[in-house]
């Protein structure tokens, strides 16, 4: 009880302040109808009390299980079958990983249902699965982390020039989509365990981040190779915005419930499959410690509804409506700056990120400190929600503008700045495009592309959550350099 409370306290402040700024806006900029204010409020309330238990799951049932791969994983000493499981887990965890979910529908709901929902979840975690067994052998073989992103960037950037604009966004978006709440903690736990049995201490602390960054790219190559078999050139995306409430307050969320279970079940009932069995021929952890296993797995399953119907209920319409309504102002500055402003603090309302600096501050032994590291991500993120907003305003100004330069930058650095800074910044990059991100954010910004004229909301909105993905690399790279320098005067 007291680690489902202390989760429920810390999702509480970090979505408070979202809520706190659409309330100022809703008695000053924008004025919600009541109904959609109110039932904004109630999706909150759900999303808080889902993530809390969802979180709470993840540590109980999630992480035990990812450290227990991991151990599997160095002790097999089976090139194939790390592969071939590590491809199983990347896969299967992403079909379930919420954040995704919500992309792929509203991807799916503006292009008319063109693409369905199933496929796009597919595809990405095809690549996703790729990606994992790929990060999970670079440890394993002791693959040099720069070559590896080096190499997988160069054939993004190949496949790039043969995508339309509106995929290679959907792409990037993605990519920071498929590092949410339930995706990280498990990949970190697998990369903690696979690095923990190397013999070299230094060697392990450097390997226990960069896991989450390889993974997240087989988005990104997954949703590009799928505009191989489905072009999307003809097609113009429409945001269907929210007309007046009808019926009663609750009626949306009731509604929602159904198909959001049966969803949630399909996606993770293969993981927990995963897991009896590697019970029955592997891991013959005690009964009671693989009980409660299971126990972490139904709390996330149903801290899985509980915020999903939450979002999709209640939170969504809310961002494009404001993000549609300070579109319409004549000052675009308002726009960009309340988008500056909600990156600023959106960062501090992703569980994953709290997960990941706690495990920098951890595994560096405090050199690293949390608090540097979120002040860092803050400004980070800030610049990409304020850049994607100019974006949407400015026309002429496209997503490869920012992305290109943007991670040959990233990439650069990674040949100047300490081995762990890598790792901290490809990971930091992926846990910051979490669930309010996917959520509230993207629903901000097709709300204002759909607000102006000249915007494409396929090609102007998507790309949001890779400016998100993609600041932290240079980010937490350049604080990275700072450590560096800092290091080095502190020896003469």
């Amino acid at each position: 009880m007291n680690v489902l409370l202390s989760k429920l306290k810390e999702v509480l402040s970090a979505v408070s302040p979202i809520v706190i700024i659409v309330l100022i806006l809703n008695f000053t900029l924008v004025h919600l109808p009541g109904a959609f204010l109110i039932q904004f409020i109630i999706g909150a309330i759900a999303i808080i009390l889902g993530l809390s238990i969802l979180l709470f799951g993840i540590e109980i049932g999630i992480l035990p299980f990812g450290n227990h791969m991991g151990t599997a994983f160095l002790k097999s000493n089976t090139l194939w079958f790390v592969i071939i499981i590590g491809f199983l887990l990347g896969f299967f965890v992403n079909i379930a990983e919420p954040d995704l979910q919500v992309l792929a529908a509203q991807v799916s709901s503006v292009m008319g249902g063109y693409i369905s929902t199933i496929v796009i979840l597919i595809a990405v975690s095809i690549g996703t699965g790729v990606m994992l067994a790929l990060g999970i052998t670079r440890i394993v073989k002791n693959f040099s982390l720069n070559i590896i992103f080096i190499i997988i960037y160069g054939i993004i950037a190949v496949l790039a020039v043969f995508s339309s604009s509106d995929m290679m966004a959907i792409g990037f978006d993605a990519s920071g989509a498929t590092t949410g709440a339930l995706t990280v903690p498990l990949v970190l736990a697998l990369s903690v365990g696979v690095s923990a049995m190397k013999k070299n201490s230094k060697s392990s602390e450097e390997d226990s981040f960069g896991l989450v960054g390889i993974m997240s790219t087989g988005a990104i190559l997954g949703v590009l190779i799928l505009n191989f078999f489905i072009k999307t050139d003809n097609i113009a995306g429409e945001l269907p915005l929210p007309g007046a409430g009808t019926g009663s307050l609750l009626e949306s969320f009731i509604t929602e419930i159904p198909k959001i279970a049966v969803d949630s079940f399909v996606a993770l009932l293969p993981m927990v499959l995963i897991l009896v069995l590697f019970q029955k021929i592997i891991f013959k952890v005690h009964p009671r410690a693989f009980f409660k296993m299971v126990l972490g797995f139904i709390y996330t399953y149903i801290g899985l509804i509980i915020f999903l119907v939450g979002v999709n209920a209640g939170f969504m319409n809310v961002g494009n409506l404001i993000g549609n309504s300070l579109a319409m102002y004549e000052n675009k500055a308002i726009l960009v700056g309340t988008g500056f402003l909600l990156g600023m603090l959106v960062i501090l309302t992703e569980p994953a990120v709290y997960v990941l600096t706690q495990q920098i501050e951890s595994v560096t032994s405090g050199y690293i400190k949390r608090k540097t590291v979120l002040a860092t991500l803050s400004i980070g993120v800030a610049f990409a929600v304020g850049l994607s907003m100019l974006r949407i305003v400015v026309p002429g100004i496209k997503l490869w503008h920012y992305i290109l330069p943007g991670f040959f930058i990233s990439l650069l650095l990674t040949f100047f700045v300490p081995k762990i800074f890598i790792g901290i910044a490809f990971d930091s990059g992926g846990v910051a495009s979490g669930p309010m991100t996917a959520t509230f954010i993207l629903a901000f910004a097709q709300g204002a592309s759909d607000a102006i004229e000249h915007s494409n909301i396929l090609t102007d909105s998507f790309g949001v959550i890779a400016m998100v993905a993609m600041t932290p690399l240079i980010a937490l790279q350049v604080l990275g350099l700072i450590y560096k320098i800092k290091s080095r005067k502190s020896e003469v």
